[in-house]
């Protein structure tokens, strides 16, 4: 058994955890950990894009529309902040060399999603989370004070005297590591790996949440999971290929087998789900149709470009015709319960992310607040380990 001694450890290597670890000061030494290697995280497949408040007259419909795909059971408070924060962060973003859309004259470009009542959704083709997470990676490994551990798997949590003291790692080649560190932030993903068909990384098991509940730390909402209408259908075996929301956002149009249109596309996502699987049962399919007809093909070329070549490769032409697509397991809603500044209910124990519950999504998310949420709650966590470290805590609210 080895021992490591730092400042914080961070479980994980998506935009949770690589924004925690940019978030906190370059002399505190940090340790990361990714079960795979850090490319195989959900943040990398996201696609549609990260939303933004695009002024002041955009709060409340942006408030509205979160709430109502939540069946209103999201936490207000969580709400109001990361919709009041978005702009900082995608500024943030900007700044850090994220390469998002944007029109002739430099502006940035919006798209719109299911359940969205205006344009709000900052995108960079259809590769959003692989741009915002390759660009946030870059600049951690440059990082002296930060080193990531890959193929290093979280087994437990160290607990003394009823607080978190480090965590417990295992190496792939077997050896046993403790970690101590005076806080710790669980940024372990959701729970895709446990499905048949998910569009998650086969890696991502609900490690957080399983070690979480050993030593009694609340979790919430453990049944909320959502799942996304449109995923290739495939024969094959391995995680399903997502069709991103934006695809109906720019005008695609699901039909059944007899060509008929059957759902309101831009729906929340489980009420179009469900009239999927609805429809396919009606008609004993294994899938029904998605057809980008009424998408020009200069949107389907620079928008979905990543869409257009794996399409192409299962032997699809979306220029031509329509594809076939079925419903899988795409988010957790639920998880680590966490107040607004992400500390959960074990003092010096952090939840970012997916493997998090603040309640911002509520029973449903709406498209596109995931990425958002993550990097929201994950700078906050920052600012309260700082403001829990220091008398002076000026220095944290700078960052907020």
């Amino acid at each position: 058994m080895k021992t490591i001694n730092c400042d914080a450890v961070i479980v994980g290597c998506g935009v949770g955890g690589l924004y925690t670890a940019l978030n906190l000061p370059k002399d505190m030494k940090i340790i990361m950990l990714s079960k795979e290697d850090v490319e195989s995280c959900d943040s990398m497949l996201a696609q549609g894009g990260i939303c933004v408040l695009r002024d002041e007259n955009d709060y409340d419909s942006y408030y509205e529309d979160t709430m109502r795909a939540g069946h209103y059971e999201n936490r207000a408070e969580s709400v109001d902040i990361m919709i009041r924060s978005s702009r900082n962060v995608i500024n943030d973003l900007l700044d850090k060399g994220v390469r998002f859309a944007k029109d002739e004259n430099g502006e940035l470009m919006y798209t719109r999603e299911g359940a969205h009542s205006r344009p709000r959704i900052c995108f960079h083709e259809d590769i959003t989370g692989k741009e915002i997470t390759t660009t946030l990676l870059s600049h951690v490994r440059k990082l002296s004070n930060v080193t990531i551990m890959e193929y290093t798997t979280m087994t437990d949590i160290i607990e003394v005297a009823g607080e978190c003291a480090g965590v417990i790692a295992k190496t792939k080649e077997g050896e046993k590591l403790h970690i101590k560190a005076p806080d710790t932030i669980m940024a372990t993903g959701g729970i895709g790996g446990l499905y048949e068909y998910s569009t998650n990384f086969p890696c991502l098991t609900g490690d957080g949440c399983k070690i979480a509940e050993k030593h009694g730390v609340e979790l919430e909402h453990m049944d909320y999971v959502q799942i996304h209408p449109t995923s290739l259908y495939s024969e094959k075996p391995g995680r399903s290929f997502l069709i991103s929301e934006s695809a109906r956002g720019e005008g695609a149009l699901l039909y059944n087998h007899k060509g008929e249109r059957f759902v309101d596309e831009l729906l929340p996502r489980d009420v179009v789900t469900d009239a999927i699987h609805a429809e396919m049962e009606k008609e004993n399919v294994p899938y029904e149709y998605l057809s980008f007809e009424n998408v020009s093909k200069e949107t389907i070329m620079k928008h979905f470009p990543n869409i257009y070549h794996k399409c192409l490769e299962e032997g699809y032409d979306i220029l031509k015709e329509p594809i076939p697509v079925v419903p899988a397991q795409h988010y957790f809603m639920g998880g680590v319960h966490v107040d607004s500044d992400s500390m959960t209910t074990m003092n010096h124990l952090y939840a970012v992310g997916e493997t998090s519950c603040n309640g911002v999504h509520g029973k449903n998310r709406l498209a596109s607040n995931s990425l958002l949420e993550s990097l929201v709650f994950a700078k906050r966590s920052a600012a309260k380990i700082l403001r829990e470290r220091s008398a002076d805590s000026k220095e944290a609210e700078k960052i907020i």
